[in-house]
C-alpha cells in the first residue's frame, strides 16, 4: 500500500478540487492511502470524502505551537510521498517538517515554497492560466495515475441525512442557492429578486444556503423559500447539494462542490475569470457561466439572470445540442 500525505489546508473550493483529483487517483490506484492537512474550518468536509483516508488538523488560530503539535503527529508516518498541493510557504515548511520520501509541489508555487521540494510538477499545457482543477491534476503521474479526472467524487453518510425539506414539489426539486462569498466583489446581490421570479413566475421552490447567514426582505408563499444560511454545515453541505435540481450560486466552494457532484450548476461570475475558476469541466452538459458585464456584478440584472436560467433550463431538458448562457441571450 502506498502511503500519500496532501497538503491543500484551504480554501473550501480549493480543496473541492484537491479531493476531486485526489478520488481519481484512488480510483486509478485501489491500493493508495491518501491522508491530508485541513484546516480545521474545513475538516468535516475533508473527513466525510471517501477518497480520503486519514486527516491531520491544522488549527492556524493556535499559532506556532498549534503548528508544532499537528507536525508532530504527521512525522509518526514516512510517506511514500508528500505533495504540496497549495505552494505557499506555510504548506511548504509543512512539506519540509513531513517524513516523505518524494516531496513534490507545484511548479507556481509562492512565498519561497519551492525551496522545499525535491520536485516540482509542471505546469499543463495552458501554463498558468490554466483552470485550477488542471493544474492540480498534474500530480496524478507522480504516483502512476493518468492526469485525468476518473471515479466519482463521493462522501460518506450522505444518504442518512434527513433533508426532507430538500424533497421535490410537483416532482422537482428545488433550485439551491448559495448567496454569499468570501470576497465582497464577488458578492452579487440579486438573490432575493431572483428567488422572486423563481417562485412567483416558475413556481419553483427555493432554498438558500450558506456559512454566514444572510437575510431575504422578500416575502413567499408558505413552503416555497427556506432561508439555510448561516445554518449550513460542511457535513450536511454535499447532501444537501446533492438533492437540488439546480445550484445558482457565486464564485465559490460550493459552485465547485456542486460541479464536482455532476449537478447542473449556473455559476455567477464578477471580477474573477471563469476560464480559470469556473465549474468544471467548463463544457460538461450541466455546467453554466454568466459573467457580469466587465466585471461588475451591479451592472447585471437579477431579471435578466432569471430569462437566462429559463432558456438554458429548456435547453437541458429538451436533450438538444448543449448551449452556453451566452449563446442562450
Amino acid at each position: 500500500m502506498s502511503q500519500l500525505l496532501i497538503i491543500k489546508p484551504s480554501s473550501l473550493g480549493d480543496i473541492v478540487h484537491g479531493l476531486q483529483v485526489a478520488a481519481s487517483m484512488k480510483a486509478q490506484l485501489s491500493e493508495l492511502h491518501v491522508s491530508w492537512i485541513v484546516r480545521d474550518i474545513f475538516a468535516p468536509l475533508v473527513r466525510t470524502c471517501r477518497a480520503v483516508d486519514r486527516i491531520y488538523v491544522f488549527r492556524r488560530n493556535e499559532g506556532t505551537v498549534g503548528f508544532f503539535r499537528m507536525m508532530r503527529e504527521v512525522r509518526q508516518t514516512t510517506f511514500d510521498v508528500v505533495m504540496d498541493m497549495q505552494g505557499l510557504l506555510r504548506t511548504g515548511l509543512m512539506t519540509k517538517w513531513s517524513h516523505g520520501r518524494r516531496k513534490v509541489g507545484r511548479s507556481d508555487a509562492r512565498e519561497g515554497a519551492g525551496f522545499f521540494y525535491d520536485e516540482k510538477v509542471p505546469l499543463p499545457s495552458g501554463g498558468r492560466q490554466s483552470h485550477a482543477i488542471d493544474l492540480l491534476l498534474q500530480f496524478c503521474p507522480v504516483v502512476g495515475a493518468k492526469a485525468e479526472l476518473a471515479g466519482q467524487l463521493r462522501f460518506r453518510e450522505m444518504e442518512r441525512l434527513n433533508l426532507s425539506f430538500m424533497e421535490p414539489r410537483r416532482g422537482v426539486a428545488p433550485v439551491l442557492m448559495f448567496p454569499d462569498s468570501r470576497r465582497a466583489e464577488k458578492r452579487w446581490g440579486g438573490y432575493a429578486q431572483l428567488s422572486a421570479l423563481l417562485v412567483r413566475e416558475a413556481g419553483r421552490k427555493v432554498v438558500w444556503a450558506g456559512n454566514n447567514y444572510l437575510p431575504c426582505k422578500e416575502v413567499f408563499p408558505e413552503g416555497m423559500f427556506l432561508n439555510l444560511t448561516g445554518n449550513t454545515s460542511l457535513t450536511s453541505l454535499a447532501a444537501l447539494i446533492a438533492k437540488a435540481d439546480w445550484v445558482i450560486s457565486n464564485d465559490s466552494g460550493p459552485m465547485h462542490l456542486a460541479a464536482a457532484l455532476g449537478v447542473k450548476t449556473v455559476g455567477i461570475f464578477g471580477p474573477t475569470d471563469p476560464r480559470l475558476f469556473g465549474p468544471y469541466p467548463l463544457n460538461g452538459p450541466t455546467n453554466f457561466v454568466l459573467q457580469a458585464p466587465v466585471g461588475d456584478l451591479r451592472l447585471l440584472p437579477a431579471k435578466e439572470v432569471f430569462a437566462r436560467f429559463k432558456r438554458i433550463e429548456t435547453v437541458v431538458q429538451s436533450t438538444a445540442p448543449r448551449v452556453t448562457l451566452a449563446q442562450a441571450k
